[in-house]
């Protein structure tokens, strides 16, 4: 094989889908045995990883470099090097450094968080089966390069825009590109250069799926070279901002026009009574610094990081870190059956003829050779009923076959019975859909017609075994001429109704007590499954679940979305549905005010999963599912869901803490020092012991990720509530502030103190109250009730330790700090002892009238 970088450009710009195969294989230097993995290596130097938005590796100078990017840090950091220049060399250098180990402390918790979030990632990817060196292997997708021969099956996505070679019963959804909602029919065939995407029967394109069929296809282009490639490179697409994302991009701007206003009123105000011009700049700017939630970015980072690490530990992985918020508020479960209420581990309990004779082996040699040569979608059906009994198939061979799809609810495949001479069409499938194609019924070896009451003998049998439990699929037959080899779905025509598969999957142990669980956190279950509704009923009742409102998919298609939208929060189960269906569903539940989770994991759950707020797959779902997913369990038991919900609430509770704090203490002691720079001769505090009062306070924040959280808080859902934010920020702002105009006049009218000792004095005071009232914000009750995390008291006890011993060191001298008399630290305890008890009496009745 030639290399193809003998001749070849980045990108297979030519209408391949009016090329023959054999030119394709020339032009691409390909053949039907694929290529070497030496080839393939070498291509993937030339185009690179088969991917679109390339995900950005943890580049460690721009991470810590984004620590500075704020414009009011740029300012500053500006303005202290023109004051290196115009005035006090000192202050600016201290101003640099103290920017410098706040930033670095952020990179240094952020990079952690990123690294640790980016080997998670790496534990979900999707794969694709390829023919490498002549044999069939599965690789990852972002390694398919130009010139592969890729296999196709149901559920998988295309993994780049391809030509086929070979198909059977191909359908593709196309919606992605085409915006058409019906699965696309695909074969080989030459097509003209002027097709449109929607007319190229014989391409498959990236960002559309497999729905049904089988396929074999050449690998064109990869990457942003295929179409998908260059509509999202042109339009530089970005997901849509889910709740929390917008949540605190509206907090962000209610601090920033608050600090913004404050600042400039403080630095007109300074102006106005003649201070220094530098001085109340810098002094504007570090109290900007002091306003300004900076840290809440890597804050955020931080919390979500160590929430989806936590998370992993319960094998859960998060792929979007912002979904937890939404895995958190979730109040609605909606989940199929099989696997996650059931073990999914279908076995086959017996096989019936119409009158209940289960001795008929022709009926389990014919399920056993349908279930042996299917080569579509992978059913774990078909496994159960390999395992269930085994045949000696050596007279038979496979001709041809019509995959399962989840329209005709049915699989088909050809084989010559070559002892007999003859060809043989067998077809399983729901039972509705093998009776409408059976016009036959054969019974006790002897052939009839399919009467109206053959048919209600055969549907209340169908009920009986769905009341007990049983999942019931249908087979029927027809003997076709020798000559036939190929067939299509016209030939599901006129069959001869064998039989039943009974099968049974029971429910997992444990599982009603998990259902139980995520009740008491707030959260109901809605089953949504294919199964018929006495099946379900039976599972239904079997979890306690109520029964009394079921409806079926034939149903649904006669109520409105509006009438679905009133009725949908008192329907528990939904039966006999298809994947349209599932969509609805979740668009009525969350438009009916609920924040709405689905688990999933086939084909036809991919637009629910994508639907949903929480959408949530398993590791071993088909590829289409996985990628819709915000979510991956790496087993699929509610057992773990349980614990990730825990985890997104823990999660999203712990920042929260950070807003309480920033919109509290710190707030408080910013209009103090606003204030106070008003009434005062002298500036409260320099710039440089502003920005050491948010280093110190920020300190103890930090370790706000693995904090303990009270029980009572992650019982039940909770949503980002800007109005209560702002109802805390107004009610413990001002209270902070209260404490900090008791400590400038014991300062000032007890102490009679200079500037440097006000400022010795009130940076003590500030940050002590600011990182020990944390221990009261971080819990609704008594904070001596609620045991805080180890690392977030050590912070404190080490901040308020080195705050007390600065002002007595050489490096306390640099920053301005004096020596203050210990009647003075004695007066700060006693004001802190008093910020709290009247902070917990607030508390107490803030949350009397206002509930989060």
């Amino acid at each position: 094989m030639k290399n193809i970088s003998n001749n070849a450009n980045n990108n297979f710009s030519l209408p391949f889908w009016s090329m023959t195969l054999e030119e394709l294989y020339s032009k691409l230097n390909s053949s039907e045995l694929g290529l070497t993995t030496e080839e393939a290596t070498k291509r993937q130097k030339i185009y690179g990883k088969n991917i679109l938005n390339k995900r950005k590796r943890n580049n460690t100078l721009l991470i810590f470099l984004s620590q500075f990017k704020s414009p009011i840090i740029i300012i500053l950091i500006i303005a202290a090097i023109l004051s290196l220049f115009l005035k006090d060399k000192n202050d600016a250098i201290i101003i640099l450094i103290i920017i410098f180990i706040s930033g670095f402390l952020g990179f240094w918790q952020e990079k952690g968080a990123k690294d640790a979030v980016e080997k998670l990632l790496e534990k979900v990817q999707i794969n694709t089966m390829v023919i490498r060196d002549g044999k069939e292997v599965e690789i990852s997708s972002n390694e398919i390069v130009p010139g592969d021969i890729i296999l196709l099956n149901a559920g998988d996505i295309i993994p780049g825009d391809l030509f086929l070679i070979s198909s059977k019963d191909l359908y593709v959804n196309e919606a992605a590109l085409t915006g058409e909602s019906f699965p696309t029919n695909k074969f080989p065939s030459i097509v003209g250069k002027d097709a449109v995407v929607s007319k190229r029967t014989n391409s498959l394109f990236m960002g559309t799926n497999v729905v049904s069929g089988i396929a074999k296809a050449l690998v064109i282009n990869t990457g942003k070279n295929t179409i998908f490639g260059n509509i999202s490179e042109k339009l530089n697409l970005k997901p849509s901002e889910n709740s929390f994302e917008l949540g605190i991009k509206k907090f962000g701007y209610l601090l920033m026009e608050v600090t913004i206003g404050l600042v400039l009123f403080i630095f007109a105000v300074n102006i106005f009574l003649k201070k220094p011009i530098m001085d109340s700049f810098l002094f504007s700017l570090a109290l900007a610094v002091g306003l300004t939630p900076q840290l809440l970015p890597a804050i955020i980072s931080i919390n979500l990081s160590h929430g989806a690490r936590k998370m992993a530990e319960n094998k859960v992985i998060v792929k979007k870190l912002s979904s937890i918020e939404n895995f958190g508020s979730m109040n609605v479960l909606c989940s199929d059956k099989t696997g996650t209420l059931t073990e999914g581990q279908i076995r086959v309990f017996s096989y019936y003829d119409i009158n209940n004779n289960d001795t008929n082996d022709k009926i389990s040699l014919y399920s056993y050779l349908n279930s042996f040569y299917e080569s579509g979608y992978n059913s774990p059906i078909d496994d159960a009923i390999k395992n269930f009994k085994s045949y000696n198939i050596e007279n038979y061979q496979k001709l041809d076959e019509i995959p399962y799809d989840f329209r005709r609810k049915r699989l088909s495949i050809l084989v010559k019975d070559k002892k007999e001479d003859k060809n043989i069409l067998i077809t399983k499938g729901a039972l509705k859909e093998i009776l409408s194609i059976s016009k036959f019924v054969e019974e006790n070896k002897k052939i009839s017609d399919l009467n109206n009451n053959l048919i209600d003998s055969i549907n209340k049998k169908f009920e009986e075994y769905g009341n007990n439990g049983y999942k019931v699929i249908g087979i029927c037959y027809r003997n076709l001429n020798k000559d036939i080899i190929k067939i299509d779905r016209n030939f599901e025509d006129q069959m001869i109704f064998l039989g039943f598969i009974l099968l049974n999957d029971p429910l997992k142990d444990n599982i009603k007590q998990n259902i139980d669980n995520l009740k008491k956190l707030g959260i109901s279950l809605k089953i949504i499954t294919g199964d018929n509704q006495f099946v379900a009923r039976y599972i239904a009742k079997q979890l306690e679940i109520d029964t009394e409102n079921i409806i079926t998919g034939k149903e649904l298609n006669n109520l409105s979305d509006s009438a679905l939208i009133r009725k949908v929060n008192d329907i528990n189960i939904f039966t006999e549905v298809e994947p349209n269906h599932k969509e609805r569903i979740i668009l009525a539940l969350k438009k009916s005010g609920n924040v709405v989770g689905y688990i999933g994991d086939g084909i036809n759950d991919a637009t629910a999963i994508y639907n949903a707020d929480v959408g949530i797959s398993v590791n071993n779902a088909v590829d289409v599912a996985k990628n819709a997913s915000d979510i991956i369990l790496l087993e699929k038991d509610l057992k773990v869901l349980e614990g990730g919900v825990l985890e997104g609430r823990k999660t999203f509770a712990n920042t929260m803490k950070y807003i309480f704090m920033a919109t509290s203490a710190n707030f408080g002691n910013m209009f103090s020092m606003a204030g106070a720079s008003i009434f005062l001769k002298f500036l409260p505090l320099l710039p440089t012991q502003i920005l050491l009062t948010n280093l110190f306070t920020d300190v103890s924040e930090m370790t706000i990720a693995t904090d303990n959280i009270d029980n009572e808080f992650i019982l039940s859902p909770k949503k980002w509530n800007i109005k209560f934010i702002l109802k805390f920020m107004l009610t413990f702002g001002p209270l902070s502030s209260i404490f900090d105009y008791i400590t400038f006049g014991v300062l000032l009218l007890l102490l009679h103190s200079n500037q440097y000792m006000f400022r010795t004095g009130w940076f003590i005071e500030s940050v002590l109250s600011a990182s020990i009232i944390v221990l009261v914000i971080r819990t609704k009750n008594i904070f001596y009730k609620s045991k805080p995390g180890k690392y977030l008291i050590t912070a404190i006890a080490l901040t308020a330790l080195v705050t007390v011993i600065l002002p007595y060191t050489k490096l306390g001298a640099i920053f301005g700090f004096t020596k203050l008399p210990i009647n003075f630290l004695i007066i700060v305890v006693i004001i802190i002892f008093a910020y709290i008890v009247l902070a917990e009496i607030t508390k107490k009745i803030f949350y009397k009238f206002v509930d989060y």
